[in-house]
């Protein structure tokens, strides 16, 4: 017998058994698969998987940060699969005192980016972090992390100036931010820092090119975290009395350290 005049096979037996398990499970062997989800959503749930739980429902609702993160979308370039992707624009320096939700506000942008469409690859690392990532140490290519930060698409580094920087930190802070200063590659910048005093922490170098290149976005109001209300997000059970503010006399944290 020919190739052409063989006779079809019967299903493969196992396959019948397969289909008979999912009957009886109530799950129909023919349906169609279900759609895939589109593909901002997709891109979206992977940046939450990577987002501290605190901020994973971070919205931007600034208007300024609002209309930076619909200016980032509009000069995007195309790209793989027609999706706009981040190209060069503006930046953010978001100040305002401990509390008024500046990180949640630079989450938001990430977040905001995506919904909009925008595929984009984005690093969050506090200035803590980035000196202590950067600075030099056996078997570890410092050089090569500063250039990871450096080229990153979106870099939103928090708590700009928190700590008295060395003249070290000085020195890398400058060549972080002339370098993105110069490709204008947009960043997001937050600081508890008056302008004063953040010139005086990070540099008369550094503090001209942030005023250039960045929109300054003020926050203000009252600290947040100090709202039982809002506290870590969650609602109090009637019954849980509210957490203090601070460690009672005689406790633990208050006495003498053993």
């Amino acid at each position: 017998m020919t190739a052409a005049s063989r006779e079809p096979q019967p299903v493969h037996a196992a396959v019948l058994k397969l289909n008979a398990m999912l009957a009886k499970r109530g799950i129909d062997p023919n349906a169609p698969l279900p759609e895939d989800p589109p593909e901002h959503l997709a891109a979206l749930e992977l940046a939450e998987a990577r987002i501290p739980d605190l901020y994973k429902n971070a919205v931007a609702d600034h208007p300024t940060v609002q209309a930076w993160i619909q200016e980032i979308a509009r000069l995007g370039r195309t790209g793989p699969g027609g999706a706009p992707g981040i190209d060069h624009g503006p930046s953010l320096l978001i100040l305002g005192p401990v509390g008024r939700g500046k990180t949640r506000q630079a989450y938001g942008t990430v977040r905001g980016l995506l919904t909009t469409g925008v595929r984009l690859r984005w690093q969050l690392i506090t200035a803590a972090d980035m000196y202590s990532a950067l600075s030099p140490r056996p078997r570890v290519d410092s050089e090569a992390e500063f250039w990871r930060l450096a080229r990153c698409p979106l870099l939103i580094i928090d708590d700009l100036g928190a700590d008295n920087p060395s003249e070290w930190a000085r020195k890398m802070t400058y060549r972080l931010i002339n370098y993105r200063y110069s490709e204008r590659l947009p960043t997001v910048f937050t600081t508890d820092l008056t302008p004063a005093e953040l010139r005086a922490a990070i540099g008369e170098r550094s503090a001209s090119r942030l005023v250039e290149m960045a929109y300054p976005v003020v926050l203000d109001g009252e600290d947040h975290r100090r709202d039982p209300a809002r506290r870590a997000g969650f609602q109090m059970a009637p019954a849980l009395p509210p957490r203090p503010t601070g460690f009672p006399s005689g406790s633990p944290a208050s006495g003498p350290r053993r």
